[in-house]
């Protein structure tokens, strides 16, 4: 069964916002990005041009069709006007409940009835956004790895409110756009890819706030041991540290001291400093652009 969407629109144009945008355009939809103000749409405009240089070193670009795709994207700073006519709604913004909802709330307003939502939250559960969005039964989601047109799982996740209808249009969304649809059968914290990868990176953290060991011998012990290509922090750098830092600023937040280390070592040794990961070209290593 096809989805049968056809216009997709991306909330927010981060790292991994960018790179759902620019996969689903790749695969022929017509996409929307919407972000806040136009500092987030001209840093957007940069990822995009990044996104293609790197897909075309990786996989060449023939006809120049991913440079194509890029400049198809519509870029809006005006929520209702982006999500006017969509078909799909993915949101990609920071990892925090309340953003989220309020963002959903704002959404639900403009939006076409038709209109699924989807989130690529990367550890908060559905069904705690679900009310939010005042379609609990098209609502759900959808995450992304990083390096997407490569990592190239889409984990699908409803809530018990979800019709399955809607998981079925989702999961071939995936898959229309070049994914290996994951499935859950039911709501994890984390879904199957970051409840393997969070507790590996959190104990990576631990080990260098505590000092046990510095970045490079933790990444370089775990690269020799298991013979994985790349270590925690190198990995950190691809998400990109602004992500990890929300992420650990909410568990502080909750109580945990040594996130709450992680978070403030983030934020004073690399985010005040603008080292954001592969992205701002430094993050725990410096990147050649």
């Amino acid at each position: 069964m096809p989805s049968s969407f056809r216009t997709v629109t991306v909330l927010g144009a981060g790292v991994l916002g960018a790179q759902i945008a620019f996969q689903a355009a790749n695969h022929g939809f017509r996409v929307t990005v919407y972000d806040v103000d136009d500092e987030a749409i001209a840093r957007a405009r940069g990822r995009f041009d990044a996104i293609v240089a790197q897909y075309s070193r990786e996989l060449g670009d023939e006809g120049g069709a991913a440079r194509r795709a890029a400049d198809g994207i519509t870029l809006s700073t005006d929520l209702a006007d982006a999500v006017g006519d969509a078909d799909l709604v993915i949101e990609a913004v920071p990892e925090d409940l309340e953003l989220k909802r309020s963002v959903y709330s704002a959404v639900a307003d403009a939006a076409p009835e038709r209109t699924v939502f989807a989130t690529n939250s990367s550890t908060l559960l559905p069904s705690d956004l679900a009310d939010a969005t005042g379609r609990p039964d098209r609502f759900l989601a959808l995450h992304f790895a990083n390096h997407i047109w490569a990592q190239n799982t889409a984990e699908v996740m409803g809530t018990p409110r979800t019709d399955p209808a809607v998981v079925d249009r989702v999961v071939a969304f995936a898959e229309e756009i070049g994914m290996v649809p994951v499935r859950l059968h039911k709501e994890q914290p984390g879904y199957v890819l970051n409840s393997l990868l969070v507790p590996f990176l959190n104990a990576a953290a631990d080990l260098l706030v505590r000092g046990v060991a510095d970045v490079e011998t933790i990444d370089t012990t775990w690269r020799i041991a298991t013979g994985a290509p790349s270590g925690p922090f190198q990995i950190y750098d691809v998400i990109g540290l602004r992500t990890p830092y929300a992420i650990a600023s909410a568990s502080a937040a909750k109580g945990d001291r040594r996130a709450g280390a992680f978070a403030e070592y983030l934020r004073t040794e690399y985010l005040d400093k603008g080292k954001l990961g592969r992205e701002s070209g430094e993050g725990f290593y410096r990147y050649r652009s």
